[in-house]
């Protein structure tokens, strides 16, 4: 059966088996058990995931501290397969989802990493930032909010009635209301002025864009650890600027390594990081919430203030390969889940 993102066995994987065979004791059903010690973690990741997370480096830290990853088969039962300690997976699909969820409930002991439900709520972009709204972070060294947004489901025409309605300043920042993993789901536009927001197609999110110095913050999260980096993103509009400027245009995502900003030449009001303390309590509100334990979150300052700060999105299992120091903290988190086994 294929899945959506289907994976595909390569040179790499097939030399970490090989580590692996050299390694064990003994033989059963499925997969050779490792040594009780040992830790074993069966992924199931797109291709594209696999080559920015499961990197030689963190292949062989992880190695070195009796830590194994092992593709998951998508053509074989879950349950037959292992027995891993920890599951790891980004595959999107109703199929897959039952399967993994299956699999949760069958084995309790295994640590799936994440729930898929969990993951579920972060597909729609309407959803995803409800969690940090309901939250009062007000006296927490700073205030954390979303930016004000509207939902359009259908009829385009509608959208410039609908945003006068809702008071929403332009310019507006267009997203597509799912989350799918696509290319498309990820393309984002910002439109200058109503009359251009009839020509956008419906499911999407209208976000008021706040200005924010042009540097925008991603907080990865990884169970219990924190870390922080600048990226490069949209610059500030004036009144005067956005007078000059009329319709919808794609902005690039500031996602990518060449887009970071942690070695630029900043003003400090604008490179500041948030306040630690208060990442750590917005991080503890929203771990129980939105029930992840890997997720990163894209949080911008409000230009001209020092501690007014935006969460504009929030991502399951981000490219953690971009994290400063990922190997050690990734290895770390997942000996969390060995308890006994490697005592």
């Amino acid at each position: 059966m294929r899945l959506n993102g289907e994976i595909e066995e390569d040179e790499e994987e097939e030399k970490v088996a090989e580590s692996l065979n050299s390694q064990t004791y003994s033989t059963g059903i499925g997969f050779p058990q490792l040594q009780s010690q040992n830790l074993l973690v069966g992924y199931a990741l797109t291709s594209k995931k696999k080559k920015s997370f499961l990197q030689p480096k963190l292949i062989g830290l992880a190695r070195n501290k009796g830590i194994f990853f092992v593709a998951i088969d998508l053509n074989r039962p879950l349950s037959d397969q292992g027995p891993f300690d920890v599951v790891l997976h980004k595959l999107s699909g109703k199929d897959w989802c039952n399967i993994i969820e299956d699999y949760r409930q069958k084995h309790p002991e295994v640590t799936v990493l994440d729930p898929p439900d969990a993951i579920e709520h972060l597909h729609n972009r309407q959803s995803m930032l409800q969690d940090v709204a309901d939250l009062n972070l007000s006296d927490c060294h700073g205030k954390v909010g979303v930016p004000r947004q509207l939902v359009i489901s259908k009829d385009p025409s509608s959208i410039p009635h609908e945003v006068n309605k809702a008071g929403l300043k332009l310019p507006l920042v267009v997203k597509p209301l799912v989350v799918d993993g696509s290319t498309k789901s990820h393309e984002l536009f910002l439109a200058y002025d109503q009359f251009s927001l009839a020509e956008l197609e419906p499911p999407l999110v209208l976000q008021e864009f706040v200005n924010h110095g042009g540097i925008l913050f991603k907080v990865y999260i990884v169970g219990e650890i924190i870390k922080v980096v600048r990226r490069f993103s949209l610059p500030n509009f004036s009144k005067h600027e956005l007078e000059k400027v009329a319709g919808v245009f794609p902005f690039p995502r500031v996602s990518s390594a060449s887009a970071s900003a942690d070695d630029a030449d900043l003003e400090p009001s604008v490179a500041e990081h948030p306040p630690r303390l208060l990442l750590e309590k917005l991080a503890r509100e929203l771990r129980p919430r939105l029930g992840l334990r890997l997720f990163n979150m894209d949080i911008i300052r409000e230009h001209g203030t020092r501690d007014v700060f935006y969460v504009i999105d929030i991502n399951y299992f981000p490219g953690y390969g971009k994290m400063p120091d990922y190997e050690h903290i990734f290895t770390d988190f997942l000996l969390s889940f060995a308890g006994s086994k490697m005592l």
